[in-house]
């Protein structure tokens, strides 16, 4: 609506494209522009790139972004003409996207996952889901800085910092965490750096840092996009978000009335519940919003998860030492394993280590093959008690959705102590593999605060829908400052 009332008053003024804001504008608005002729890509990816450089490398410096791509006003000016000649390719036509650096692009720019160490890879394909965007014309606008390694490198880690890209800061409050790992790529649509960006998820890594940042975040279930061509923890537990292809198929038929007749059950027994009363409130609030357009509700789910962190754990470490060999053996990387690795932070300590070390890399290389039955019986125990206790919630109540609160208030950014979790309720979907969306729900002291909503596995569709309907009953996301 905001990019809607600017175009108006251009065309009143007769000013030109370089006085228009498009803060807070949304693909299908933007689309719909650039579909009647009044917008072109290339003056929309030209926008984007002065903002960064007005308030991410300068002003305020939220410093979510590593690198902008040296091709995106050549590519948005060839799908501007393009358009003309041939149609829109897809829905995505023109629109600026940013990718999380750990996604790979066959192009001028480098897939580091934020290690000093990869800093110079370029890969020799583009990942899956970058070929997916390209098909449906998005325009690549640039790489986005994450916590390194998504940040499985250090116990003590700060969420948004990587040694290629440095801290990444919340543009609620610059001194205050964006959580980690897909925290650049959260940051920069948070901050109108970007209209759309792609992250990906381990355990939180979506959806931590899109609540924590006030917009929403889609994790998918396990398998529906392809991890060909990223940088893996564990391929047992990593989605990319969801690419144009579920943005084509399920955003068209949206409607307000999503939770009309829809059976919703509440989880109280989150990480950190009971911890912070703005986020409880915050929680019995949106129970009443879910009430009153239409859900069934029901109140305190419970399940027996006892052991499933410990057993996830142990699977992270194994698949993270297999998972990056075959990838580093397969992409044309500078290191070729995770002892190379490891050899090159303690040999680069000062520049690649300055503020925390690599003692989950240390744990990860002890590990040995998947066939060890240590990681067989770790998978296997992590994966039934995450999936029970969301199918047996979902089937013992008949449930649509499950709901609980994505995050509490941003933590201060600790460069001594590391990172600062207080609420978190991300590890059920994670574990088991099923998808889950945050949505923007209300404010702590100014700081954003998102709910979940989990759902079975390749039930998308309906969670979307489900999901739409709450934030546009609510219009809780409001923007920051910058």
């Amino acid at each position: 609506m905001r990019a809607r009332l600017a175009l108006i008053c251009c065309m009143l003024a007769a000013c030109n494209a370089d006085d228009r804001d498009y803060a807070e504008a949304n693909v299908a608005g933007l689309h719909d522009e650039l579909q009647r002729g009044e917008l072109r890509s290339e003056d929309l990816v030209e926008w984007y790139i002065r903002r960064v450089e007005a308030i991410d490398s300068s002003g305020p410096q939220l410093n979510s972004m590593i690198e902008i791509n040296p091709d995106a006003l050549r590519i948005a000016r060839s799908l501007d003409v393009e358009w003309k000649t041939s149609g829109p390719r897809g829905p995505l036509h023109g629109i600026p996207v940013v990718l999380k650096a750990n996604i790979d692009t066959a192009d001028q720019m480098h897939t580091s996952a934020g290690s000093l160490a990869m800093a110079d890879h370029a890969p020799p394909a583009d990942a899956f889901v970058v070929k997916r965007l390209r098909d449906a014309g998005a325009v690549i606008l640039g790489k986005s800085n994450l916590s390194e390694w998504a940040n499985f490198r250090s116990s003590q880690s700060s969420s948004g910092w990587s040694s290629v890209g440095g801290q990444t800061k919340n543009p609620y409050d610059t001194t205050r965490s964006p959580c980690g790992s897909s925290s650049g790529s959260a940051v920069a649509v948070a901050a109108n750096l970007t209209v759309l960006a792609v992250g990906t998820e381990t355990d939180g890594s979506v959806v931590c840092p899109a609540g924590v940042n006030g917009i929403v975040g889609i994790k998918p279930t396990l398998g529906l996009v392809s991890r060909s061509g990223i940088i893996p923890i564990a391929h047992s537990q990593d989605p990319a978000t969801a690419n144009a292809e579920i943005h084509h198929d399920y955003s068209s038929n949206l409607t307000a009335d999503g939770l009309r007749k829809r059976r919703v059950g509440i989880i109280r027994s989150y990480y950190g519940a009971g911890s912070n009363p703005g986020v409880d409130a915050i929680l019995e609030s949106s129970v009443a919003v879910l009430e009153k357009q239409g859900a069934t509700i029901v109140d305190n789910i419970e399940y027996e998860v006892a052991n499933m962190h410990d057993a996830e754990y142990e699977v992270l470490l194994y698949e993270f030492r297999a998972d990056l060999n075959s990838y580093l053996e397969k992409s044309n990387a500078p290191m070729q394993s995770l002892a190379d690795l490891i050899a090159f932070n303690e040999g680069h300590a000062t520049t690649a280590m300055p503020i925390f070390g690599q003692d989950i890399l240390l744990a990860a290389e002890e590990k040995g093959p998947l066939a060890t039955p240590e990681y067989l019986e770790a998978l296997a125990t992590s994966r039934r008690l995450a999936r029970a206790a969301i199918d047996g919630a979902m089937d013992q109540h008949d449930l649509d959705a499950l709901v609980a609160p994505t995050n509490g208030p941003a933590w201060m950014i600790d460069h001594v102590n590391g990172d600062n979790f207080g609420i978190g309720s991300s590890s059920l979907a994670a574990i088991s593999g099923y998808p889950s969306i945050t949505v923007p729900a209300g404010q702590v002291s100014g700081l954003p605060i998102g709910i979940s909503f989990i759902g079975k596995a390749w039930n998308e569709k309906q969670l979307i829908e489900i999901a739409y309907a709450f934030e546009q009953a609510t219009g809780a996301r409001f923007a920051p400052n910058p």
